[in-house]
């Protein structure tokens, strides 16, 4: 019966999968008609009976009802009556806000219960923790390739790329027909641009099951990456119609909606997302940015909030928060200044510094202001970067230091803009040429410091 009801529910999510698709309407979501009947018959037998797989199914069932507290009573029953039943331990993996919470438990000293922590850290995000508990799993199953593959995914929400894509080539080598955690595999590639790799994979992919999850996720990023948004959402949609609650797919597929220019069919593919796994960051992050493509910045706001509570230390969302509060209006600059504070400790990018430069100009803070501009400059000459952001620092160096009466480092900064493009070079010559010929009053930028 519960098979029947579930079976039931994937193919009225799949319909209406499809005419969304086409219309732009609600995915919506639908939950199986028998449950309430499955519920009242397994709570007169499951609870008393002791029986691991009764239980397990009862667990189910309250899951599916939203019933996580007696969900999680009866799961974690099941699993200490019955350790190896690893489906079990994921149903329960559904149930737990934290992993405090999830240690706290009642569970058996059981391998089964630290893969499941480890496994639990990694869709917490908190893959340093992860990284720690596979550590000490690595010695007792020195070969276990699930343990690479959570290591990987660990290193991947890290964003620790190099390090995932070289942990996913070993399990490769290892098992050249293996597809499970391909998909994330397939995301890193896609980040890194390398389409020869991620064609490879894909190829691959298809030869060994064109029919799994996997495979389509893997071939969507494929296509994605060559622009072909239209080929790679049908792609994304076809990993839900062979697994609905394949949550990278609702995902990605809402990406490849915000490229098609479908704001609705997108925000309901990240809810669907949402409703799937509250924790995915990723998903509310797309919400956020998909708010903010159609001016809708207050709701936007509310997104973003909830993508920085699950990813406090990643730069992307906090700069996210802070452009929203930008785009909300000057009574909100004070925030979106905190917001990019926030960034700086682990913002590889310099996206807030380049921000922050910017606001405290605005703000009329132009100390501040300075000193972020030569951070921006800073940074982008370590890294041997020459970009617009560097471009926009100089040109206020510049500026900042001739209005403060240091013409010898005004003139230095000049001297770097003609390195840049034609306009940095003539506006940049033509300010040498009147400051080595004495000449006053050179016209400034509206957002140049005036001296005090």
């Amino acid at each position: 019966m519960y098979l029947a009801g579930e079976k039931k529910k994937e193919e009225e999510v799949a319909a209406k999968q499809g005419e969304s698709a086409s219309t732009g309407s609600s995915f919506g979501s639908t939950g199986s008609p028998e449950l309430e009947l499955l519920e009242a018959e397994l709570g007169q037998v499951a609870p008393s009976s002791g029986d691991p797989f009764l239980l397990y199914l009862y667990g189910l069932v309250l899951r599916e009802r939203r019933q996580l507290e007696s969900a999680r009573e009866a799961l974690t029953a099941s699993v200490r009556a019955y350790p190896c039943n690893w489906a079990a331990w994921e149903a329960l993996r559904g149930c737990c806000g934290g992993l405090a919470a999830a240690r706290a438990l009642p569970l058996p000293a059981h391998p089964c219960r630290e893969f499941w922590l480890a496994t639990l850290a990694v869709d917490l995000h908190e893959g340093e923790e992860a990284l720690r508990a596979l550590g000490a799993l690595a010695p007792r199953f020195p070969a276990s390739d699930g343990l690479v593959a959570l290591a990987a995914a660990a290193h991947y929400g890290l964003q620790n790329f190099d390090e995932a894509q070289e942990l996913y080539e070993d399990l490769l080598a290892r098992n050249p027909h293996r597809l499970e955690g391909m998909d994330l595999y397939s995301n890193i590639l896609y980040v890194k641009e390398q389409a020869p790799a991620l064609s490879a994979l894909a190829h691959a992919a298809v030869a060994r099951d064109r029919y799994r999850p996997e495979t389509c996720c893997i071939v969507g990023n494929y296509y994605s990456l060559r622009g072909q948004h239209e080929r790679a959402a049908l792609y994304f949609r076809r990993a839900l119609r062979l697994s609905p609650d394949w949550l990278t797919a609702w995902t990605l597929v809402g990406h490849e909606y915000v490229e098609l220019k479908n704001p609705p069919a997108a925000i309901e593919a990240y809810r669907r997302a949402v409703d799937l796994n509250p924790r995915d960051y990723r998903a509310w992050y797309g919400l956020g940015q998909t708010y903010e493509l159609v001016s809708m910045p207050f709701h936007a706001l509310y997104y973003f909030k909830r993508a920085v509570q699950l990813r406090p230390r990643d730069a992307r969302m906090w700069n996210a928060l802070g452009l929203c509060f930008q785009a909300c209006g000057e009574p909100s600059t004070a925030l979106a200044v905190r917001c990019h504070v926030r960034a700086l400790p682990h913002d590889r990018e310099g996206v807030a510094l380049h921000e922050l430069a910017k606001l405290h100009s605005r703000l009329g803070q132009h100390e501040e202001a300075a000193r972020y501009h030569a951070l921006v400059l800073e940074k982008a000459d370590a890294e041997g970067v020459a970009g617009q952001d560097a471009v926009e620092a100089l040109t206020y160096l510049a500026d900042w230091y001739r209005d403060r009466g240091d013409e010898a480092a005004a003139q230095t900064c000049l001297s770097r803009l003609q390195d840049y493009g034609a306009f940095s070079k003539e506006s940049a010559r033509s300010s040498l040429d009147r400051m080595r010929g004495g000449a006053t009053g050179t016209p400034s930028r509206t957002d140049s410091p005036v001296m005090p």
